[in-house]
């Protein structure tokens, strides 16, 4: 099967994707282009599955590199792929030849790019990493690049939507006690609960750190099983584990 790519007019002409789930190795639960060795799916087609996204983008060996996320705000700069996955939750990069991958299964993929200066980003943004500000971090260190904050694009990937989003009352006394004007992220659920939307608060937090253009490509993880990994999606139904989506930027 073809793999499938998203894109944003607004990376061009910078090489990029957002990557569904289709095309892959991966059998069973896993079912499609799973990326990710923190899964209990086998390595080796795991391994199949990065380098057919790594080759899409025309990244030679060894050149995508991926984090072990830890929804943290640390950032790294790379000129050069680093040993093994070191913990962090984005990159930036002013080095061409560099593939830049998020893996995400509900949380945000953002992906940056000031193409005149030739720096760019990527970023994974949860909601603790982006209450915690990652997604500012990302940008002050494409800053020290060379990069002007004006200048820079940032789409946010797939990612839950709020319709697909209950979340506990402590959750949102998080996000109040941080700025009680957040609450306009939540709104009541169907049970009575919050549902909050993690898309329009890293929109809200790009735009407010001063980025020059920010969007959402609008697509859900937890309503279209047969395009994404969803985390909240496995949870519900069940399931023993769940695949991870890669989204991709290079120079």
């Amino acid at each position: 099967m073809t793999l499938e790519i998203l894109h944003a007019d607004r990376l061009s002409p910078l090489r990029h994707g957002f990557f569904t789930r289709k095309g892959g190795a991966s059998s069973g639960i896993f079912q499609g282009l799973n990326c990710g060795f923190g899964s209990s799916d086998q390595s080796d087609v795991v391994a199949i599955n990065r380098d057919r996204a790594a080759g899409a983008l025309g990244l030679g060996a060894g050149r995508l590199v991926t984090l072990n996320q830890v929804h943290s705000a640390d950032v790294l700069t790379l000129t050069a792929p680093p040993e093994g996955r070191p913990a962090a939750d984005a990159m930036v990069t002013a080095t061409p030849g560099l593939g830049l991958g998020i893996l995400t299964a509900d949380c945000q993929p953002v992906l940056f790019a000031d193409a005149r200066a030739g720096v760019i980003g990527a970023a994974h943004a949860g909601w603790r990493g982006t209450l915690a500000g990652v997604l500012e971090a990302t940008l002050d260190a494409m800053e020290a690049l060379g990069a002007r904050r004006a200048d820079v694009v940032a789409v946010i990937g797939p990612t839950i939507s709020q319709a697909a989003y209950e979340v506990g009352p402590e959750f949102m006394d998080s996000f109040l006690a941080e700025d009680p004007g957040y609450g306009r992220f939540f709104t009541g659920g169907p049970a009575g609960r919050p549902l909050f939307d993690l898309p329009a608060f890293g929109l809200h937090r790009l735009r407010s750190a001063g980025v020059g253009h920010a969007e959402w490509i609008g697509q859900c993880t937890y309503r279209d099983p047969g395009r994404f990994y969803s985390y909240r999606r496995t949870t519900h139904r069940k399931e023993a584990d769940y695949g991870r989506l890669i989204s991709i930027i290079r120079l």
